[in-house]
């Protein structure tokens, strides 16, 4: 195979996590495998012998010619039947580069011959669209408790431990929007939950039922109790996570 294929086709992707937390997702086989299909395994040095099994049970199969965690991951790549490429026909070079929301992830497949390039557009497509979930995923596994944690936040009378659980769990420019909620950044979050315990004494928020995930968008239905017990709203929150797995931003829309 020579240095530089003459067709090609180029795929940007950016996944809410770290560089570190991506790259582990191209050197551990449990993960290759979240993404390709169980079965799939990597040998993550230069030599190391990739196979991808796809659910369809097609097999691809490669050679690692390049890694550099945890920026650069290059490999050749075919199938194990030879169509519509024999194994070491074209070659699969992935960069990752920091950007502000988590990992930038540019994906470029050489190929010798350009018939296949077309063959290949939609399959990286939907196969990176896995990716990202399945980082995602780990990422996020505790996306539940994590919502919690924020109801808990808005429940909490005591503004010092109150403060000091809002700030381990939000992003610093933290944003908040809601029926009665305009708000941008940690500081004007943490004033604005003490105006709600100071005219709403004894209000709480508990989450009800099971959150729904994806990429780093969480949803969760609530109930705000007054301190009679009595139900006084019910909604639901839409949660955007950040790369470093806290509360990036909140949208709350109520139900009644």
């Amino acid at each position: 195979m020579t240095d530089t294929l003459p067709h090609h086709l180029d795929r940007t992707i950016v996944i809410g996590a770290m560089p570190d937390v991506v790259f582990r997702f191209f050197t551990d086989n449990a993960r290759w495998a979240a993404w390709w299909g169980a079965g799939s395994t990597i040998e993550p040095h230069a030599g190391g012998r990739i196979l991808v099994r796809h659910p369809n049970g097609v097999e691809m199969v490669g050679e690692v010619l390049e890694i550099t965690p945890p920026e650069h991951l290059a490999f050749t790549y075919g199938y194990a039947s030879g169509v519509p490429l024999a194994p070491g026909e074209s070659r699969v070079v992935i960069r990752l580069e920091a950007v502000p929301d988590g990992t930038q992830l540019h994906l470029r497949h050489e190929f010798a011959e350009s018939g296949v390039v077309q063959h290949h557009v939609q399959g990286w497509r939907y196969q990176l669209s896995l990716f990202g979930n399945a980082v995602a995923n780990e990422v996020h596994a505790d996306a539940a408790s994590i919502t919690d944690r924020w109801f808990n936040v808005w429940s909490n009378p005591d503004g010092i431990t109150r403060d000091a659980d809002l700030h381990a769990l939000v992003a610093p420019n933290v944003a908040m929007r809601d029926r009665f909620s305009l708000i941008v950044g940690e500081s004007d979050l943490r004033e604005h939950l003490a105006a709600v315990h100071r005219f709403m004494p004894g209000i709480s928020l508990t989450r009800e039922g099971d959150v729904r995930h994806c990429q780093g968008i969480v949803l969760a239905d609530w109930v705000a109790t007054s301190a009679d017990g009595q139900a006084r709203g019910k909604g639901t929150n839409v949660f955007t996570l950040s790369a470093r797995n806290q509360v990036a931003s909140v949208t709350g829309l109520w139900n009644q």
